[in-house]
């Protein structure tokens, strides 16, 4: 008769443990989730300031044809980007596109003494400094889940849920130093 409560004892503790396991893994993914959706909040943000910095610019240098072309391909190729992998990779052509029109910004004084452009640039660097917090919370959060659905014991409640990984939002970091213009 105690072998037979020692057997329901141990079940009765792997079984809350499998429930409180898939409880926590469930969390975890609701957190990356919900993460996720903060960095598209900031990157729809980031694309809807991107016309306004065009057209700012625009009015001041106009025969930049190029540039405002290529930044406007990479904002719409960001907007209809899939996938962690697929976002990061447009985030990065946009990022480096940016660079370039406020690079060529640098050669127009007046512009960049407008209240309009200095407004729409400090904006801009908020944005990108929300979208660097996000993307950090994210890939904590990530690295979190990861872990969890790796480890022993958890993996087995996570391989019993369907627990996938999840990709970190990788993306470059800024340069530090001036900007460098390539025509």
């Amino acid at each position: 008769m105690l072998g037979l409560w020692i057997v329901l004892g141990v079940v009765a503790v792997a079984l809350l443990y499998g429930v409180f396991t898939y409880n926590r893994l469930v969390r975890t993914r609701v957190r990356v989730e919900n993460a996720w959706s903060q960095i598209d909040v900031q990157l729809r943000r980031r694309h809807d300031l991107i016309p306004n910095l065009i057209e700012s610019v625009k009015g001041y240098a106009a025969h930049e044809r190029e540039v405002f072309e290529e930044v406007a391909r990479t904002r719409s190729q960001a907007q209809s980007a899939t996938g962690v992998q697929g976002q990061a990779d447009a985030e990065n052509q946009l990022t480096r596109s940016i660079r370039q029109l406020l690079a060529v910004a640098e050669n127009y004084p007046e512009l960049k003494a407008s209240q309009n452009f200095l407004a729409l640039q400090e904006e801009l660097t908020g944005t990108e400094s929300r979208i660097a917090f996000a993307r950090q919370f994210y890939n904590d959060q990530v690295a979190s889940l990861n872990t969890r659905i790796q480890s022993f014991p958890s993996s087995i409640v996570a391989g019993l849920g369907k627990f996938q990984p999840r990709e970190f939002f990788d993306i470059e970091e800024p340069e530090r130093g001036p900007v460098q213009a390539r025509f």
